[in-house]
């Protein structure tokens, strides 16, 4: 059995724009952020598109899925994702996630319709196999940190610093092709390892 996702992959550019963004993210907010506050940023190496979480599956399934994706993508588009905004989940008062994503308005074009049919695609796949679908919309974001502990007064000092007003030009996230990871969780943090791509 692996620990598996669906996942896109980013460009070695762009990886290097984010680790900036957190460099940044870090040097304006490390003057605020009380020792109650516990941040876990992202590696850079490890900040992907999650489509789709399919927790343990037998290896035996790799291939079979494989195929099936592939199948799945066909008939899709190139979709662009630009990254212009500084976000939180679940909501600013109590943040437990820090993320990056597209502007409010994406959300009613073209390009958001078409990551939400892939997204129906890959949900229907994985359901052929098993894997129940996630019952909510893909909402897509790159995750920059975790908040461990002190999420409201770590929502105070990101609400006083203005961050998440301004838009940012990070770049754009393409989206053709999808890949599986498997997924290790090491004391260190989770290591993740490509086994398929598929597009």
């Amino acid at each position: 059995m692996i620990r598996a996702f669906l996942a896109v992959e980013l460009s070695e550019e762009l990886r290097s724009r984010l680790a900036q963004v957190q460099q940044d993210v870090r040097t304006r907010l490390s003057r605020s952020v009380l020792k109650t506050i516990r941040i876990s940023w992202v590696q850079p190496a490890s900040i992907h598109l999650t489509i789709k979480f399919l927790g343990d599956m037998d290896e035996s399934v790799i291939e079979p899925v494989r195929v099936a994706i592939t199948q799945a993508m066909e008939g899709h588009r190139t979709i662009h994702i630009p990254l212009e905004r500084l976000g939180v989940f679940p909501r600013p008062q109590q943040p437990r996630v820090l993320w990056v994503g597209p502007s409010a308005s994406w959300d009613q074009g073209d390009d958001a319709k078409r990551l939400a049919a892939l997204h129906q695609a890959v949900e229907a796949c994985c359901h052929s196999f098993g894997v129940a679908p996630e019952g909510r919309p893909l909402s897509p974001h790159l995750t920059l940190a975790r908040i461990k502990d002190g999420e409201r007064e770590f929502g105070q000092v990101l609400v006083r610093s203005g961050l998440m007003e301004y838009p940012m030009g990070i770049g754009t996230l393409t989206v053709s092709s999808v890949v599986l990871m498997k997924s290790d969780l090491l004391p260190t943090g989770p290591v993740y390892t490509k086994l398929w791509e598929a597009g």
